[in-house]
């Protein structure tokens, strides 16, 4: 029953993923004059606390029946709470002073309001999949404008002569739809949606009756409008609230097929594109100069060793020869590092396929959580190879219990992954936050992984482990070489230290902006630059663990196995320190359990970034000791 039920739980889910971009493509609303719309509401943000609420976790005006919209499993991950509002529009129809309702605060919900306003709370609506949006004037540039996602609860201020801070709610909102007409028919598009918020004190005559009243703040039939210098409506016990809007149609030249380009364009580009393409150039340069002299120095070495003249020249091996014999013993805990390749290969499919769709347009920000529920599914999928590849060097090793390292492979990661997110979702919950995850999706996140993902790291594994062994391209000696003492930058820690410094400077420019999207609520579009950092990254991973892995060779130490992981790895550290970095110089995090919430998922983040970059140095640098063994006569 409950497998039925999770089952049919996620094909809904894969509907809704693949549907709901489809539908956001092919099918054109194209609503005639005076048609309805209907605003939707999603859930208050800050980038003070990180914890979402739902919108009507506030005394707001509520709908005759609250319903919740349709999620995805990236929407409900990321704390989207969709649901129906009062607004309704009329389209090209403009309105002035609409009354929703009145309410009355009472000492929770005023303690309530002035929480979210302290906070710097953010209210998100949508309309027609776009979202609210208050446009603000740069100071910079004439005529440029920033637009800032959702509107402030409130502000807090002071009554002139008065020296107390109060709190002010924005109970009146001036909406600004746009949209583009069609040039073969009087329908049009909807291409924006704005709001300037307002708090206005609203005064009427007489006794309250009902939404009908004429108001004296503002009164569509003496056209008067609400104006910034207005009383502003504070919040306080026993006071009443009275929530009104405007609607404002404008007609733009901004097309269907470009509306989203005012939400992508946010951030200033010329410093993006500088920041971008002088990364690329310093990697791109770094990157040949480490492959022309490696491709030197290795071409001179291995002409030397298969140019012996003499057979006592023949006997004294030196360098990277003379430890053929231990190069390819395997490493102490080899069933570990088989296990976190595995997992590596697994993200590195993951993100690589991610990527491709993201950088083609597949994952647009348009699809709300799309990109989550991607990367999810594509992470339960990617269990075939990462089975298949922890086998295949588990077998290389001698190994012979490949159950054991199968379920390793299937439950390390996961349930450490699982454990934090866990613990930091129990937080949540005690926040009282729309952010927690359901129990339900708790549910159907462990069945993807018992129940999809398990059993393809069991098929990968048994198609893996029935191959034939890799053979090594040299014979391991049966008694272990010793190793000299090394000099004191070819130490262990040290080494590893160092190797990681060029990865993470490959990625930490665009890492700022990916920062910036997580935390700051702004949007990341910008596919394909991050795909090019990706492969300047895979590359350099590539390139910087081959180098270090060929230098701790010529000088006879041959525990490459661990190394070569551990090297392009520690870029990890770097990643972690400077998530640490971020967050005391760019956010304004003050509640302990919000800075638990960011250092937990950034140590998600980072170990995941160890995973993947360790996998890739280490896969870097098995292919090239292959090589180079291959190459020479050894006799």
């Amino acid at each position: 029953m409950l497998i039925g039920f999770l089952s049919s739980h996620l094909i809904v889910e894969l509907y809704l993923f693949s549907s709901h971009y489809s539908c956001q493509v092919l099918t054109l609303h194209l609503p005639s004059q005076g048609a309805e719309l209907r605003v939707k509401v999603n859930k208050l943000t800050s980038t003070k606390t990180q914890l979402p609420y739902s919108y009507y976790s506030l005394q707001y005006c509520p709908p005759e029946h609250i319903v919740d919209s349709a999620e995805n499993l990236g929407e409900v991950l990321r704390g989207d709470r969709i649901e129906n509002s009062p607004y309704v529009f009329q389209m090209r129809e403009p309105l002035q002073c609409k009354i929703l309702c009145r309410v009355t605060l009472n000492t929770k919900t005023a303690k309530e309001f002035k929480e979210k306003i302290d906070d710097d709370y953010r209210v998100n609506m949508i309309l027609d999949n776009l979202p609210l949006v208050v446009p603000i004037g740069r100071s910079d540039q004439e005529n440029a404008v920033v637009y800032q996602h959702g509107f402030h609860v409130g502000l807090k201020g002071q009554y002139a002569g008065s020296e107390d801070l109060k709190h002010f709610i924005h109970n009146h909102l001036t909406f600004t739809v746009k949209y583009h007409k069609d040039s073969q028919s009087d329908l049009a598009r909807i291409v924006g949606f704005e709001v300037k918020p307002f708090s206005v004190e609203h005064q009427f005559d007489g006794e309250w009756k009902n939404e009908n009243m004429r108001l004296t703040t503002c009164d569509p039939h003496a056209r008067r409008a609400v104006t910034s210098s207005e009383s502003p409506q504070v919040i306080e016990d026993k006071k009443d609230v009275i929530f009104t809007y405007d609607v404002a149609f404008e007609e733009s030249d901004v097309k269907w097929a470009s509306r989203w380009d005012t939400y992508l364009l946010m951030a200033d580009d010329q410093i993006h594109w500088f920041s971008i393409v002088n990364s690329l150039m310093i990697v791109l340069f770094l990157s040949g100069m480490v492959a022309m002299i490696m491709l030197r120095t290795l071409y001179r070495d291995i002409s030397k060793y298969n140019q012996l003249e003499t057979q006592e020249e023949a006997q004294e091996e030196t360098g990277w020869k003379l430890v053929h014999g231990d190069v390819f013993r395997p490493p102490t805990n080899s069933d570990l590092l088989c296990v976190y390749v595995g997992t590596g290969v697994q993200f590195f499919g993951m993100i690589l396929v991610t990527m491709i769709f993201a950088a083609l347009g597949f994952l647009s920000p348009s699809n709300r959580g799309g990109l989550m529920t991607a990367m999810l599914f594509l992470w339960v999928f990617m269990g075939l190879f990462s089975g298949y590849a922890s086998a295949r060097l588990y077998k290389m090793f001698k190994g012979t219990e490949w159950k054991k390292i199968t379920l390793k492979t299937a439950f390390m990661f996961p349930a450490i992954v699982f454990s934090i997110f866990f613990v930091l979702n129990a937080l949540i919950w005690g926040e009282k936050s729309s952010g927690a995850v359901p129990f339900g999706t708790m549910f159907a996140l462990v069945f993807l992984w018992f129940g999809i993902s398990v059993p393809l790291v069991f098929t990968g594994s048994y198609i893996g482990f029935n191959k034939p062994a890799i053979e090594d391209s040299v014979k391991t000696n049966k008694i272990p070489r010793q190793i000299p003492e090394q000099a004191w930058y070819m130490n262990l820690v040290f080494s590893i230290l160092i190797g990681g410094v060029l990865p993470f400077g490959v990625v930490f420019i665009e890492l700022f902006f990916i920062l910036a999207s997580i935390w700051l609520h702004q949007f990341y579009y910008i596919f394909g630059f991050l795909f090019a950092v990706f492969i300047i990254l895979i590359v350099t991973c590539a390139e910087i663990t081959i180098v270090f892995c060929y230098f701790h060779l010529c000088n006879e130490d041959y525990h490459w196995w661990w190394r070569s992981y551990l090297t392009s790895g520690s870029s990890a550290l770097y990643l972690f320190l400077y998530a640490a970095f971020y967050f005391f110089t760019k956010l304004d995090i003050t509640k302990p359990v919000s800075g638990v919430l960011y250092f937990g998922y950034m140590l998600i983040a980072s170990y995941a970034f160890f995973v993947l970059t360790g996998t890739i140095g280490f896969c870097a640098c098995f292919w090239f000791t292959r090589l180079i063994y291959s190459t020479v006569k050894i006799d």
